[in-house]
C-alpha cells in the first residue's frame, strides 16, 4: 500500500500535474495540504475517474485538506475535535478518515508567522489539541499516521542552514517540543529518505533559487504509531515533482507499507 502527503500549494493551480502524478506514482492514499478551494470546487469528479473517492475540509482561503483513496474512504472526520479557534472560527486544517487497513490524519498545522505573533500562540494551541485528539487513533491496534505539513523542522538537520533561521518560527524549542508530544503518545517520524542530497528535505522557497541551490526543510512529516512503522518498507521525497514549471513549493512524500 502506497500513502502519500502533499502540500499542493492550491489544487486548482496544481491539478494537471497532480493527476498525472498520482496515475505515475500509483500512490493508493494521498494527504492534501493548502487545497485553497471550497468543498465544492474540490476537483472530485476528476479525482473519481482515475478511481479515487475524496474527502474534503476546505473553506475557500488559504488553507484546507483533503483525503483522496483508491482502497476505500469510511469514518471521516471534519476538523479538529477540540481545537482552537482563530479570527473566531476553527480553521479547516484537518481531516482524517479510514482507507482500508489504515486509518490517516491529513494536517496543515498553522505557520505561526513570527514568534511574537498571536498565530504562533494559536499554533501552539492547536498542536496541543491535536495531540489529544490523535492519542485514541494512535494507541489503537490497527496502522495509524498524521500525515501533512507540519510547518516544523524537527532538528537542525532538517534545515538547510540552522543559523539562517535563528529566531523565527519552524526551528524554535516549543514547536519542536510539540512534536515531541506527539512521539510521547506513541507516535514515530518516519524519516523518508531523499532522492538526491544528503537530506531529504520537502519544502523550498521559490524565491532566491532556493531550489536549484537545495536550501530548503522538512517540514511535511509522518507521524506513524507503532504497527503503521512496523509495516513501512520504503519511504522518499518525491524531489522531482517540485521541478518544473508551475509546481508546488513542497514536494510529496511517500510511504511504502507492507501490510
Amino acid at each position: 500500500m502506497r500513502i502519500a502527503t502533499f502540500n499542493v500549494n492550491s489544487i486548482t493551480a496544481r491539478l494537471p500535474r497532480l493527476l498525472a502524478w498520482l496515475e505515475s506514482s500509483g500512490t493508493d492514499v494521498l494527504c492534501i495540504q493548502e487545497t485553497k478551494c471550497t468543498a465544492e470546487q474540490f476537483p472530485a469528479d476528476a479525482l473519481k475517474e482515475l478511481g479515487y473517492e475524496s474527502a474534503v475540509n476546505a473553506d475557500g482561503r488559504w488553507n484546507g485538506v483533503a483525503v483522496v483513496s483508491r482502497v476505500g474512504l469510511d469514518d471521516v472526520v471534519k476538523g479538529l475535535p477540540g481545537g482552537p479557534e482563530y479570527g473566531g472560527v476553527q480553521e479547516p486544517r484537518a481531516l482524517s478518515a479510514t482507507c482500508g487497513p489504515v486509518r490517516v490524519w491529513s494536517v496543515y498545522v498553522p505557520n505561526g508567522r513570527e514568534v511574537t505573533h498571536e498565530h504562533y500562540a494559536y499554533k501552539l494551541a492547536w498542536l496541543e489539541a491535536l495531540k489529544a485528539a490523535v492519542a485514541e487513533d494512535a494507541a489503537g491496534g490497527r496502522p495509524f499516521a498524521v500525515l501533512g505539513d507540519y510547518n516544523i523542522a524537527p532538528t537542525d538537520d532538517d534545515v538547510w542552514d540552522p543559523a539562517f533561521f535563528e529566531g523565527m518560527t519552524h526551528v524554535t524549542e516549543p514547536e519542536r517540543a510539540a512534536l515531541a508530544g506527539l512521539r510521547e503518545a506513541g507516535l514515530a517520524d518516519v524519516v523518508p529518505r531523499p532522492l538526491k542530497y544528503d537530506r531529504p528535505f520537502t519544502y523550498w522557497d521559490y524565491r532566491q533559487l532556493c531550489f536549484p541551490k537545495n536550501r530548503g526543510m522538512r517540514i511535511d512529516l509522518v507521524y506513524g504509531n507503532e504497527p503503521f512503522a512496523q509495516a513501512v518498507k520504503d519511504g522518499y521525497v518525491d524531489r522531482e515533482e517540485r521541478k518544473g514549471k508551475g509546481a508546488s513549493d513542497h514536494a510529496p512524500v511517500v510511504v511504502d507499507l507492507d501490510l
